[in-house]
């Protein structure tokens, strides 16, 4: 081993993986549909959305009013256990509303997805849309598809970790704190994408204005505990999982895998994404029906059993880091 070298036995990457092909998704998709053109008969939004939109708000409202007074560590428990769940599922109801599966017209999906955005306490709901349609139309395209860490991200957890402790308390720290990643990561990779509209304005005039009357009506403990949950989330939750789970290369260079597990049940389906990514048009309440009709092509693809396990994975393994994702090369794109 020469001067410099780095230590054995460590795996650790060092860059990301690359392709130059084009995505799987699109690939996948026209095989399918050329075999089981019926599945485009599932293409639609899905009416329940909403009301289990307002059901988990109002939720959320009854828990910030009940647990106010509560000492802090049965507080904490109800945030962690009730709120986090809960706002983890109305991230999701979001991402649905985004695709415009949540009613028939992109203004009807909009104003729902505001409705969902107010016990996350920040307004986001517009602003997401555009950020992951990006994610989805050029998956793994460098500074366009802000879904995957920068190299600078990257760099600090992993690239200049000393050792295995070292970078394992790392990752431990970016899973506890990964939301703020995924809030400031769009705004600094590409903050031109999604300049500030009506829509934009009315989204915080609703958040900000649910914000007051929290505050105004239950109290400051009320308001913290909303906001309490959205950190924990976005932190080491189970549900938090998935946003390791459906992009990290855990085998070989597969770069999306699906999660068929009861967490779904929390989560608008969001588990089932290779089914999401190759037909993005088919709501939650449908997705399952997709590996139904094509079982040979998702069968044998690889899955994630455990959305907490994939957590603990992540921070404990340490081949796994924020270089664990595919990018394509921006010079040798494929036509």
């Amino acid at each position: 081993m020469g001067k410099g070298a780095r230590a054995q036995p460590l795996e650790r990457p060092w860059d990301f993986v690359y392709r130059t092909q084009e995505e799987p998704h699109a690939i996948r998709r026209r095989a399918i549909l050329k075999v089981h053109p019926e599945i485009q008969k599932l293409f639609g939004y899905e009416p329940l959305t909403k009301y289990l939109v307002v059901l988990t708000v109002a939720l959320q409202v009854w828990v910030a009013s009940y647990v106010k007074e509560w000492r802090w560590p049965y507080y904490l428990a109800a945030t962690y256990v009730i709120g986090a769940t809960a706002n983890h599922s109305l991230f999701l109801a979001i991402h649905e509303l985004a695709h415009g599966l949540g009613a028939k017209s992109w203004a009807e999906n909009r104003l729902i997805a505001m409705v969902a955005n107010c016990p996350i306490t920040i307004a986001y709901a517009v602003t997401f849309k555009p950020y992951h349609m990006a994610h989805h139309a050029q998956q793994g395209d460098d500074g366009i598809d802000t879904d995957i860490p920068t190299y600078l991200e990257a760099w600090l957890i992993s690239g200049t970790a000393t050792s295995y402790i070292d970078h394992t308390l790392r990752k431990f720290v970016f899973m506890f704190c990964q939301i703020f990643g995924y809030a400031l990561r769009p705004m600094i990779v590409k903050p031109d994408l999604v300049p500030v509209d009506r829509w934009i304005l009315l989204n915080w005039a609703v958040v900000l204005a649910f914000d007051a009357v929290i505050l105004t009506c239950f109290g400051r403990s009320a308001l913290l505990y909303l906001l309490l949950s959205t950190f924990f989330a976005g932190s080491i939750h189970p549900t938090a999982g998935h946003f390791i789970a459906e992009h990290y290369v855990f085998e070989g260079t597969a770069e999306t895998y699906s999660y068929y597990g009861p967490l779904n049940a929390l989560a608008y389906n969001v588990g089932y994404h290779n089914e999401h990514h190759d037909f993005p048009s088919v709501p939650w309440s449908r997705l399952p029906l997709v590996t139904q009709i094509a079982p040979e092509f998702y069968s044998d693809l690889p899955q994630c059993y455990s959305w907490p396990g994939t957590v603990l994975r992540y921070i404990f393994d340490d081949a796994i880091s924020p270089f664990s994702r595919v990018k394509k090369r921006r010079d040798e794109k494929a036509d």
